[in-house]
């Protein structure tokens, strides 16, 4: 028994083998090269190159070492941003022979090694802005063969190809029709109108306002605006840190139709017409910050006032006050010395509704539209110190508002209509001659204006929507240019205030609307 159970013990020649043979398997174990990524099922892949075919996506599982990949027959038309960050040793990307439509802002971020891209024989027609900025080295570019619509999104290209170090091969235009066929490396610059402006809501008062007038004093800015509704002359003050109109003072008025600021020797006053009541003159008093009654208007002669406008003619302050009634008078007052006084009456028993003082050539002319007669014309007569009928502006049987601008060395008139078309006039000398019709029903204001040398009309409407034309210069006539949903506008004012470019529609129905005049790059 002790024989048997001595031949069962272990043996040393047995056990030595046994251990050489675990170390040369550890030895070739750790000789054998990593396992390689699987290759999608859409490509063929070697150790640092992938060709796909009708890939629904850009693979995501190839090797980081891949350097160069292309994709032909691609079974989607966006290349999304970052659709190439997990490539970032890539050198050539072949993107040709697909249907792309679309490639995102920032599609070949984190490609810093990229030398050679072809994005030929695509569906393009633009290429985001600044797209190839990431691609520091990059060598050769082919964009051949897409359908380019060289309009302002293809205008930072024209001037990256004007400096880029990149070899390009040319490519062509396919629209619009004035640039197709040409080569995009040739476009000039100047072709490119690509700035354009709109206005925009910038603030909404809340309540309804018939008036509105804004107002130097003191180095601040000021708005007055008549308010009926609430019984008051409203004056906001604009806010330069907040970039607002902010409340500031009212001044009680149960029917006000306009409110006039005046400053007349560092002294501001504020005429308040209404319809009921009696029109008055108030004073601000710097010492107590209030507003405080300094006359009446003659009740006489003013019934029923529609209109204000101030003026200075030969160092002399006046305002005239267009009335609408039929025992009224539209009439002209003068300051002196402590206070307005009535100086003239102009246009008795006409329902006169706007005025516009015209000072050009160094003849001061007041205009005075009607809804029962054709405009009429004064003109300032320095020795009677009196306006002095000229005559009348035949083309127009009525108007509601008249407003009037200059454009290079012509002066217009422009009249806004209830019933009938707008008319812009132009003035010939001795006449005013029709140069536009614009579709107004139910206008009862407009105003012209210019900003950043762009000329604007903005014409109103009880029936449809504010009308927006702007000036074009080359055919002298004003061209639509957009739509604002103002209900009931009664007026209009434009007003700087800083760097923001204001336009104000106070609405007699509804909210009075402030909206911005912004600057527009379409290339950007």
């Amino acid at each position: 028994m002790a024989g048997l159970r001595a031949r069962r013990g272990p043996v040393p020649g047995l056990l030595a083998l046994s251990a050489l043979g675990f170390c040369l398997m550890l030895q070739v174990s750790a000789k054998r090269p990593p396992k390689t990524p699987p290759c999608p099922p859409s490509c063929s892949c070697t150790r640092d190159t992938a060709f796909c075919v009708d890939s629904k996506a850009v693979p995501r599982n190839l090797p980081s070492e891949v350097i160069s990949l292309t994709l032909v027959n691609a079974a989607f038309s966006e290349i999304q941003d970052g659709a190439f960050s997990h490539l970032p040793l890539l050198q050539f990307l072949l993107l040709n022979s697909n249907k792309f439509t679309l490639i995102g802002d920032n599609a070949f971020t984190g490609l810093s090694h990229l030398q050679y891209l072809s994005l030929a024989n695509n569906n393009l027609q633009t290429l985001p802005r600044d797209i190839f900025r990431p691609l520091d080295i990059l060598n050769d570019l082919d964009l051949r063969g897409n359908s380019f619509n060289c309009d302002c999104k293809v205008k930072w290209l024209v001037e990256w190809l004007a400096h880029t170090n990149t070899t390009v091969a040319p490519i062509y235009c396919a629209s619009p029709p004035r640039f197709q066929e040409h080569k995009v490396q040739d476009l000039p610059l100047r072709e490119f109108d690509c700035i354009t402006t709109d206005f925009v809501l910038y603030q909404t008062l809340s309540f309804p306002a018939v008036s509105a007038e804004p107002f130097l004093y003191s180095s601040d800015l000021y708005l007055a605006l008549a308010q009926p509704g609430v019984s008051a002359c409203t004056i906001l003050k604009w806010d330069y840190v907040e970039r607002q109109l902010r409340d500031y003072d009212r001044i009680p008025a149960p029917s006000a139709v306009h409110c006039k600021p005046m400053v007349v020797d560092s002294q501001l006053y504020v005429v308040v017409a209404q319809l009921f009541g009696g029109s008055y003159i108030y004073h601000w008093d710097p010492n107590t910050t209030r507003f405080t009654k300094l006359q009446d208007i003659d009740p006489q002669r003013v019934r029923k006032p529609n209109d204000l406008e101030a003026f200075r003619i030969d160092g002399d302050w006046y305002f005239a006050v267009a009335d609408s009634s039929k025992a009224g008078a539209t009439s002209l007052y003068r300051w002196h010395q402590n206070g307005f006084y009535s100086h003239q009456a102009l246009h008795p028993w006409h329902r006169d509704t706007d005025l516009e003082f015209v000072d050009g050539e160094g003849k001061p002319r007041l205009i005075v539209s009607s809804s029962s007669q054709a405009p009429v014309i004064y003109q300032w007569s320095r020795t009677q110190k009196q306006f002095v009928a000229q005559g009348e502006v035949t083309q127009v049987p009525d108007a509601q508002a008249v407003k009037h601008f200059r454009a290079g060395r012509d002066s217009y008139l422009c009249l806004s209509r209830y019933i009938g078309d707008s008319k812009i006039l132009r003035w010939e000398g001795t006449r005013f001659s029709e140069v536009q019709a614009l579709p107004s029903r139910g206008s009862l204001a407009l105003q012209p204006f210019l900003v950043g040398g762009r000329r604007y009309l903005v014409l109103g409407s009880d029936f449809s929507f504010t009308q927006i034309y702007q000036w074009d210069e080359g055919r002298q006539k004003f061209v639509r240019f957009q739509e604002l949903a103002v209900q009931a506008p009664r007026a209009f004012c434009y007003m700087p205030a800083g760097d923001a470019q204001l336009l104000l529609a106070p609405s007699f129905k509804g909210q009075t609307l402030v909206y911005r005049h912004i600057v527009v790059d379409l290339s950007a």
